[in-house]
């Protein structure tokens, strides 16, 4: 990171990546353009994120043919007009990543997405009834990188 005063700390990144609730998983596609697409996941608060998807389309055209990829996940985007500047905060996973063949791990990564987006909830039959029908992909992570504006981390620094 060039402006490395402004990374945050792991353990704040990783705090994100756990709270956000959507992001963009960038590919490259079997022609080697990019191909970015807004994503629901979970991250299992180790070394890998979690997704679904439908059983064929262009995402998974682009996994085959190149498995490296990164998600971008923005927590905070706050436009300030009269300073001229945004207080953001975002953070980057970059890795590698591949579809779960294994049931009893699709079935654990399904468990984990029902428990962020639909907590409290009985998910076992609405998995079970969808599990013929979906994808899971899992992203192995290489680096967590998170950054902020330089405004919050004067503020973060007491500045």
């Amino acid at each position: 990171m060039r402006r490395f005063k402004q990374q945050l700390p792991q353990e704040e990144a990783i705090q994100i990546l756990e709270t956000a609730t959507n992001g963009v998983l960038s590919l490259i596609d079997p022609d080697g353009d990019p191909y970015g697409i807004p994503m629901s996941f979970v991250f299992d608060g180790e070394r890998s994120i979690y997704f679904h998807c439908a059983l064929s389309g262009r995402k998974l055209d682009c996994i085959r043919a190149n498995p490296r990829c990164c998600f971008t996940v923005v927590d905070r985007d706050e436009i300030r007009p009269q300073e001229f500047t945004t207080y953001f905060k975002s953070v980057i996973a970059e890795g590698e990543i591949s579809g779960v063949r294994e049931e009893d791990a699709m079935i654990a990564a399904l468990r984990l997405l029902s428990s962020k987006y639909s907590p409290g909830i009985a998910c076992e039959s609405e998995i079970s009834k969808g599990l013929p029908r979906v994808m899971v992909l899992k992203m192995s992570i290489n680096s967590i990188t998170g950054k902020e504006a330089i405004e919050l981390t004067k503020q973060r620094q007491g500045e």
